[in-house]
């Protein structure tokens, strides 16, 4: 089976990609992320996510990196976390696309890997994006492996962000400091 794995970042990838070798699934990479700033940033994360699936012996396919069409989806005043829900959807909704249009038998994320993003909401969003596209949604509560996962990336010297990525988040960080 064919599994087309959302990749937000290096170290987010580690367990799942371990969990669907495990299951003798057929992985490949999507790295679909226009909501990190700055394109610094975004450019040292794909870097790092395209080291590690070579490492790991597989492919890893790049979106566009199309800003203008995240500041549009998350646009019009909208807060955490319904900028969130907004950045996820886009997001999710390139990746099964992908998959759809390119012969892969499901999609998943790494998000659901993360303690900090909204679990129920990111599978709700794969659950909806799997009946408008006919593509399977291959779920896995993926958090247990996220503090393991991001030591070992530590250990073998593989960045590790501390942001989500998006500038919103980096002023909301920058504000709750400042307090």
């Amino acid at each position: 089976m064919k599994l087309l794995l959302h990749a937000c970042c290096a170290p987010c990838a580690i367990y799942p990609v371990r969990e669907a070798k495990k299951e003798n699934l057929s992985v490949t990479g999507f790295f679909y992320n226009p909501n990190i700033h700055p394109p610094s940033e975004y450019f040292k994360r794909k870097r790092e996510t395209e080291t590690y699936f070579k490492s790991e012996g597989l492919e890893l396919v790049s979106g566009d990196y199309d800003v203008r069409t995240f500041f549009d989806n998350v646009r019009e005043g909208k807060i955490a976390p319904a900028r969130c829900a907004a950045c996820w959807g886009m997001r999710l909704e390139k990746t099964a696309s992908f998959a759809d249009q390119n012969g892969f038998d499901m999609f998943t994320t790494t998000l659901l890997g993360s303690p900090y993003q909204d679990h129920e909401i990111i599978k709700g969003i794969c659950e909806d994006l799997s009946e408008k596209t006919n593509q399977n949604f291959y779920y896995k509560d993926l958090r247990a492996g996220f503090k393991a996962a991001h030591k070992e990336a530590k250990e073998k010297g593989i960045y590790c962000q501390n942001y989500c990525g998006c500038v919103f988040s980096i002023v909301e960080r920058e504000e709750a400091k400042a307090r």
